[in-house]
């Protein structure tokens, strides 16, 4: 039986992915390698402090926004949220930080034999967001992201090699033209049988479970139709 793809959408600064992330961890962990998780980027925040300011500015500003997030903090205890983020920390733009992390999964490459939450590639997309929702950093500066990514065991100059060789910007494109052929509306987005199979926003485990089941019935063959 083919094993099944779960196609995963996000934005690194959208707080929903942020909170979405113990979901795919947990994907990860019950479902091992019966299926494959594949981590692609979505461009919610290009222009980060414009479409922040563009939202917030009639409904409290940047102090509201920081509120909103400390209440999700509190509803979903799982996850931190400095009083600084958006307030003080303001992120120019999510596609560098997506970049960095193509570069990353490009610098570490394929291995079938990693399990997802184990791979560097993993580890860095939720050490990016730890790093700018629980501890305020600007990830969209360089030198916070070198110092992430030595932080994870990586050379920041093998990093920098696919950056500046457009290798990676290249895998981010690669992505962003997915967003608009599977029709992914937004971040989080997990998107499953050759995108048959579409969850967006802050969907409960249970449901997108229920769908990853899904996958492994019509996979076996037992798909009798209700037509």
């Amino acid at each position: 039986m083919t094993r099944p793809t779960i196609t995963y959408f996000s934005d690194v600064l959208c707080i929903w992915s942020y909170i979405s992330q113990i979901r795919l961890d947990e994907l990860a962990s019950e479902y091992g390698d019966r299926i494959a998780i594949d981590e692609k980027f979505v461009s919610v925040f290009a222009d980060a402090r414009t479409k922040t300011h563009a939202t917030w500015k009639d409904k409290g500003g940047y102090a509201a926004m920081n509120a909103l997030f400390q209440k999700l903090s509190k509803k979903y205890p799982h996850i931190s949220v400095h009083p600084d983020v958006w307030t003080v920390t303001q992120p120019t733009t999510s596609t560098v930080v997506h970049q960095v992390l193509k570069a990353v999964q490009a610098v570490e490459g394929a291995d079938s034999q990693t399990a997802y939450a184990d791979t560097i590639a993993a580890k860095a997309v939720r050490g990016f967001r730890e790093a700018f929702f629980a501890q305020a950093l600007d990830v969209s500066n360089w030198q916070v992201q070198a110092d992430l990514i030595a932080e994870l065991g990586l050379e920041p100059d093998a990093v920098e090699t696919k950056l500046r060789s457009g290798e990676a910007a290249a895998l981010l494109d690669a992505d962003l033209k997915q967003v608009g052929e599977l029709h992914v509306s937004g971040s989080p987005t997990f998107v499953m049988n050759d995108g048959r199979q579409t969850l967006f926003g802050n969907v409960g485990y249970k449901l997108i479970k229920a769908n990853v089941e899904e996958l492994f019935r019509t996979n076996s063959g037992d798909n009798a139709s209700w037509c």
